[in-house]
Order: structure tokens, then sequence, then C-alpha cells
């Protein structure tokens, strides 16, 4: 097995690099080489015996394997010119990507690398922080199958629960994960439309809570606990689960595609605007789910539940 690398330590990617470095020390194998634009992000995961490295580009020329996990389609393009500019040779070597990006930025990815003898798999992550932690996210997979076959055993079982492969072509990965976005963002819409009718109508959030979890599942249920406990609007020194400008960049991703294919989405977009509305409002440090935030204000009360922090201060 070729040396691993990992870039990219957001809620997410620190989750699933500290579970990939557990996997490597079960394996005696070396250890995961890690960089990241604020180092610090990485304490957690040298414990666990990582390895970091300040530079992109050192750390491409040390691995075989490259996973990346970043915020939006710039910083995957900035990476990927990085590796193709830095002088090392890239023969052979496999690139993943496990962010949310275009279609479009992953065709381009794999056109550049594949004219340096290298792969590009798209595997983003359908999943929260917690199911991260868990090593349960799901994967799609898409890319070249001899690539896919080395990258599959440092997934299944370690990061995630499941893979779906969806071919050689790269971007139907992608494409996958932008289409199961539609099914996320408008499942937080209509989990809290449910909270708010439970509180106004004297319901109750618990029950509601309950029979969500139960009848719709734990994703569901998950949704759900992150407003009745506050999640969708944490304190201002602390970090959102999945912060709501990359579920407004998702959406948007979602949104254009649509259109350019005739596709109506009201209720994405009905998602969308409230999302942007609580941003306005409330400003970055917010989850994906506080467009429930709006929809408390909708119905007369406050934008703050007594759970979350309470205004911009």
């Amino acid at each position: 097995m070729p040396r691993i690398g990992w870039y990219g330590l957001g809620s997410m990617g620190l989750a699933m690099a500290n579970n990939l470095q557990k996997h490597l020390v079960r394996k005696a194998t070396p250890p995961l080489l890690y960089a990241n634009r604020t180092m610090a992000r990485g304490d957690a995961l040298k414990a666990l015996g990582g390895t970091p490295e300040s530079s992109f580009p050192d750390l491409v020329a040390k691995c075989g394997i490259i996973f990346t996990m970043v915020s939006n389609d710039a910083v995957l393009e900035h990476l990927v010119s990085a590796a193709l500019t830095s002088g090392h040779s890239l023969r052979d070597k496999i690139f993943v990507d496990c962010s949310t990006v275009h279609p479009k930025t992953v065709g381009a990815a794999v056109a550049k690398l594949k004219a340096q003898d290298a792969d590009f798999l798209a595997a983003p992550v359908f999943g929260g922080n917690p199911i991260a932690v868990d090593g349960k996210l799901v994967f799609a997979i898409g890319g070249p199958k001899r690539a896919t076959e080395v990258v599959k055993p440092l997934i299944r079982d370690v990061m995630g629960r499941k893979v779906i492969d969806c071919g050689e072509d790269a971007t139907r990965a992608s494409l996958l994960k932008i289409a199961g976005n539609i099914v996320t963002v408008n499942m937080m819409e209509a989990v809290g439309e449910a909270q708010v009718f439970a509180e106004q109508t004297g319901l109750g959030t618990g029950p509601m809570e309950e029979l969500i979890g139960e009848a719709f599942g734990p994703v569901a249920g998950g949704y759900s606990k992150r407003l009745t406990t506050g999640v969708y609007a944490p304190p201002l020194d602390s970090r959102p689960g999945f912060g709501v400008s990359l579920a407004i960049k998702d959406a948007k991703h979602a949104s254009t595609m649509a259109s350019d294919h005739n596709v109506e989405l009201p209720g994405l977009k009905v998602s969308l605007d409230n999302m942007e509305a609580a941003r306005e409002y409330a400003g970055e440090c917010l989850d994906s789910s506080s467009m429930y935030g709006i929809l408390r204000q909708k119905a007369g009360l406050e934008f703050w539940n007594e759970k979350s922090r309470k205004g911009n201060a």
C-alpha cells in the first residue's frame, strides 16, 4: 500500500482522517501524512500518530494516495493546480476528493491529472459530523476501476458503512451527491416545519421528535435533535456541524444544474431562501438546519430557542 496523505481538517475531514489513521495503526502501515490551512486543527490527528506536513505539494510528492476534503470548488481547484505545478511527478498517484463540488469541477480535475498519468476519484460523502465520527458515512465513488479498487478498502468499514459505485465516470459520483443533497436539504426543512407546528399547536417538540426518529429513521431524527438541542445556532466560539454557507453552496449547485436541465425544484428553493435568510439574520456561525430559526420567526417565535445561543454576541 502506498503512503497515504490527507488535506482538509474541517469538522468532517478531521473525523474521517482520525478514523483512517486508526485503521492504518491497526494495519501497522506508515501513518497518515496530513496538511491543512490551519495546522493546529490536526493536533488530535497527530495524537493518534498522524504526521504533519505543512506543504501540500510536498505531501503529494511523498504519497501515492491523496485524500482531500475541502469546503468548495475553488479550494479543490487550487489544490489540483498546486499539485500540477509542484515539479513532482504525479505518475500513478491517486487523488480522492470527498468534497461536494460541481461535476464540471470534477471533470476538469480528471482531465488535468490524467494528462500527468494520475487518477482522480470523486468520493463525496453522505452524513453529518456525528456519523463521520462513528465511521458510518455513505460514500459515492466514481473513477477508473483500477483506482477505486485500491481505495475502497480504505473507505468501507473504516470511514463509511457503504460505498455506492458510480462507475468509471467520476462526475457521476458528484452528480449523485448533488441529487442526494436535494433530499437532505428538503428533509431538514420538513423537520423544521413539523417542529414549529408542534410547538405552536401545543403538541410539544418531545413527542414530535420521538415520532420523527421512530417513523422516519435516524437521519431525520438526527436533524430534529439539531433543532431541539440548539445546535442549529451554536455558540459563536464553536464550529457548526455543517455550516450554513456550505449548505447554501451545495443547494445552489443543485439549483443551477436543475435549471440547466429544465427541472423544477420548488422545495429546494424554499429551503434555500430560508437558509439565506437565516444567514442574513444571524451570521455565518449557523448549522445547515438553521432555516428552523426563520420558520420560528414566521410563526411569531424568536429565531433562537432555549437551547441555542441568544443573538450574535
